[in-house]
């Protein structure tokens, strides 16, 4: 077919002679005259919800099911006892999952945008001490809303008042104090990181500058009959913080503060807080014990039992209050700051809405769950346990096995868990991606997860192990973290980083009430005085063993180095 020129102007002529103008207001008429489509079939709802679904739900399964599948395993093989309330301790574990995948869904699509905005907003259009006010507050309301903060004080009931009055005083009539500090120390903690990010402090001068002081305030609390069983406590604190709610939203506050400063560009920009979020909750414990113990005897208040009666103490209107404290006042911070003090509106009302509801809702089926499926689990495998070696508590049925082969099997067990948990934490393997493309594939992220996993299982074997022998806690962690700072001294700030943050991203919130309940189980069958310290050992763990993989990976690189230079 023969082409045919025309002017452009003769195009658009003949091409304006056929269209037609109508009025928006006609359009819309029109489409509400239109017809509507056949409704949704079962068939297409699958095909929508199910990919959507499957993908989030198989996050929390993979972290969830084998470590509950290891627990009740054990205990049928090795124990030779069954699952009380199976179908109780079940549906629990479904809650727990179905409500972190909810949860985590809420945070990242209704939260991390805010906070990610707010901090790079800020910088520009504040002060440096309202930024720093607002790290303070938000460390401290994401603190409140942490899954795992509820396990620390469904422990108090396994604590003696008589052998340990002050540690019971703390998980209980003055919990409120526990979690206030904690959540000080976290606020504390980001507004620090946050001076980090600005000015680009390293963090491996903080290390060395912070732990020292924190190691000794420990061995001299060491050294107070009435301070030295909140040492287990006041490290354990420090797990529990780092958990699915501050980690990504100081990160998401850390990324746009870097952003802003010019400091994007960093690799490290958004290391450091975790290690920091970790290690202030700490002091924070501490110096509360501090204080009330040295108020005296008369500052004690009454150990009550459980109130019951008002219906906000029951299931689940205990729950909804319990989720609603935790989320609300982070949302009413986020909003009022963006609204306020930032003068931006909300935009995607609908998406901001459902987050904020999927995060409510899943805080409340975790809340559900927690009791009834994780904790219930690992205290009956914690009163289990002891009968590898020991006679039956209840029963007085002697040991099942030689006390040198069930010591071995309780602590194998110790260490599986603690290696099975890690290896399925999603926030490692992210990490993992992030420390290959940082070291340009010398630290793939299968040696980093197996190093991490390594150092938590051994962590965990030594926590179980200090329980069973009646070990000082603060002799192991100043033994463990002095190897730690060594091992700091001579590494490379990027491993560093690393290392130190790997401590906080592998106690998550099934992990943390899972150990915390074996602990407290475990201590109430052998003697203990309390049976806190597992989720502390489990900390320097890892820093150890990232760190020695660090430095072994540097020689090996300067080693062929050499050998090419040579060659």
């Amino acid at each position: 077919m023969a082409e045919r020129k025309l002017r452009y102007g003769v195009y658009l002529g003949a091409v304006q002679r056929h269209k037609r103008r109508i009025s928006f207001a006609a359009l819309l008429e029109a489409e509400r005259l239109r017809p509507k489509g056949p409704p949704l079939r079962a068939i297409d709802l699958h095909r929508l919800l199910t990919p959507y679904v499957s993908v989030r739900f198989s996050e929390q399964l993979r972290a969830v099911l084998p470590l509950a599948l290891m627990l009740i395993g054990f205990q049928a093989l090795a124990l030779r006892s069954s699952l009380l309330d199976a179908e109780s301790v079940a549906l629990g574990i479904v809650a727990v999952m179905v409500g972190l995948m909810f949860f985590m869904e809420g945070v990242k699509i209704g939260l991390m945008p805010f906070a990610e905005n707010v901090g790079f907003q800020m910088p520009g259009k504040t002060h440096p001490t309202v930024l720093l006010a607002f790290s303070l507050l938000l460390g401290a309301a994401a603190t409140f809303a942490e899954p795992a903060i509820g396990a620390l004080q469904a422990a108090a009931s396994a604590i003696s008042p008589e052998r340990s009055p002050w540690l019971r005083q703390l998980l209980g009539p003055y919990a409120h104090w526990l979690v206030l500090a904690v959540a000080g120390g976290v606020g504390l903690a980001v507004s620090l990181g946050m001076l980090r990010t600005m000015f680009g402090w390293q963090l491996k001068t903080m290390v060395l500058l912070i732990m020292p002081p924190t190691l000794g305030l420990t061995a001299w609390c060491a050294q107070q009959p009435e301070l030295a069983p909140i040492i287990g406590l006041a490290w354990d604190c420090g797990a529990v913080t780092t958990g699915p709610v501050t980690v990504p939203l100081v990160l998401a506050v850390g990324v746009g503060v870097a952003a802003s400063t010019g400091r994007s560009d960093n690799p490290l920009s958004g290391f450091g807080i975790v290690t920091l979020a970790s290690i202030f909750p700490i002091l924070a414990v501490l110096g509360t014990a501090i204080y009330l113990t040295g108020l005296g005897a008369e500052a004690m208040l009454p150990v009550l039992p459980p109130a019951v009666d008002g219906w906000y103490n029951r299931t689940p209107f205990a729950e909804i209050l319990g989720a609603l404290r935790a989320i609300v006042p982070l949302v009413l911070l986020l909003v009022l700051v963006q609204t306020r003090l930032l003068g931006q509106k909300i935009r995607q009302h609908n998406i901001f809405i459902y987050g904020v509801a999927m995060a409510l809702t899943g805080m409340l089926l975790f809340n559900l769950g927690l009791t009834a499926g994780l904790v219930a689990l690992g205290e009956q495998a914690g009163n289990n346990v002891p009968w590898a070696f020991s006679p039956h508590r209840d029963t007085g049925a002697p040991a099942l096995y030689p006390f040198a082969l069930g010591i071995a099997m309780t602590l194998t067990f110790a260490f599986a868990i603690g290696f099975g948990a890690t290896v399925a934490e999603p926030a490692l393997n992210a990490m993992g991606m992030t420390v290959e493309n940082l070291t340009d594939g010398a630290f793939r992220k299968r040696m980093l997860i197996h190093a991490v996993a390594i150092g938590v299982g051994v962590g965990a074997a030594l926590g179980v192990a200090r329980i069973l022998f009646h070990l000082p806690v603060w002799m192991l962690l100043l033994g463990g973290y002095t190897i730690a700072l060594a091992l700091t001294a001579v590494s490379r700030e990027e491993i560093v980083n690393l290392a130190w943050d790997s401590a906080g991203v592998t106690t998550g919130p099934v992990t943390v009430p899972l150990l915390l309940a074996l602990g407290i189980g475990l201590g109430e069958v052998v003697g203990a005085a309390e049976g806190f310290g597992i989720l502390a050992m489990c900390s320097v763990g890892p820093i150890i063993s990232v760190l020695a993989t660090g430095l072994w990976i540097d020689m090996k690189t300067r080693g062929h180095k050499r050998r090419s230079n040579k060659a």
